[in-house]
């Protein structure tokens, strides 16, 4: 008898104990359970609370936002090019070169009008009397307006190459005119703003003409008839632009048109 009640008693305590033990372990799921829940609810009132912070600053003044996410740096010249004109007929030629403009004999200034902006060319009569000569009568003629630069090379040779009205390189007036004013043999011989002729050998310069808008060296076979006075960081945002196709040498991806071409007296 006494045998058998302290077996009961051992087994009432046992139970006790697994009881009191389930009670503190359910205690204790309780309250992690209870933490869990009140960190997820302080998340979601942080996120819903970011979510309104960003609305509305994005309402508060879209068009500030816009011109935030958009605008250039604040060294960046602005850069805004309209759609190119189409181009015009070539139906221009000439069996010789011209007579002399009054305009050619002393320094003169030709503005290139293009749809990127204008660039403005200090002439050189004095270095290459024949070329800036030429150079004025195709102007007075209206030969560049209408007239696409068709040529952009952005690795070791930095110009933007201009002026021929078939925009294939094949072009010019009909005429040629010899070599003047070549650079000598030379690190950037050709720097940057110089403005010279292309051709196609010796003594064939026609209307075709670079612009360099780096330090470039080249074979001293160019004839340099003008400096960039205004412009230039248009052709160097054109040239940042790259070229068609994504190679070093080609047509501007950023098409750029000489509208019109006028010369002053400068």
């Amino acid at each position: 008898m006494a045998s058998n009640q302290r077996e009961r008693q051992l087994a009432r305590e046992k139970y006790e104990r697994q009881q009191a033990r389930r009670a503190s372990s359910a205690k204790r799921r309780g309250q992690r359970q209870k933490l869990v829940a009140a960190i997820v609810v302080v998340v979601l009132v942080a996120g819903s609370l970011a979510v309104v912070f960003i609305s509305q600053r994005d309402n508060s003044d879209p068009a500030a936002v816009a011109a935030a996410s958009q605008a250039p740096a604040a060294s960046a010249p602005a850069f805004n090019c309209t759609p190119p004109i189409p181009a015009r007929p070539d139906d221009q030629s000439w069996a010789s070169a011209p007579a002399a403009s009054p305009l050619s004999s002393s320094p003169a200034k030709i503005t290139l009008v293009t749809n990127c902006g204008d660039i403005v060319i200090s002439t050189l009569p004095t270095e290459a009397p024949l070329t800036v000569a030429s150079e004025i009568f195709l102007v007075e003629q209206g030969f560049y307006d209408a007239v696409s630069c068709h040529r952009l090379s952005t690795a070791g040779i930095f110009v933007l190459q201009c002026g021929d009205p078939k925009g294939d390189g094949t072009g010019g007036p009909g005429y040629e005119v010899p070599d003047e004013n070549l650079p000598a043999t030379g690190t950037a011989n050709y720097p940057a703003g110089s403005v010279a002729m292309a051709n196609a050998g010796p003594n064939t310069n026609g209307s075709q003409f670079f612009l360099v808008y780096e330090d470039t060296t080249l074979p001293p076979g160019y004839t340099i008839w003008g400096t960039i006075t205004a412009g230039l960081d248009i052709v160097r945002q054109v040239a940042a632009g790259g070229v068609v196709g994504g190679g070093s040498d080609g047509p501007p991806l950023k098409s750029i048109t000489i509208e019109t071409a006028t010369a002053q007296a400068g």
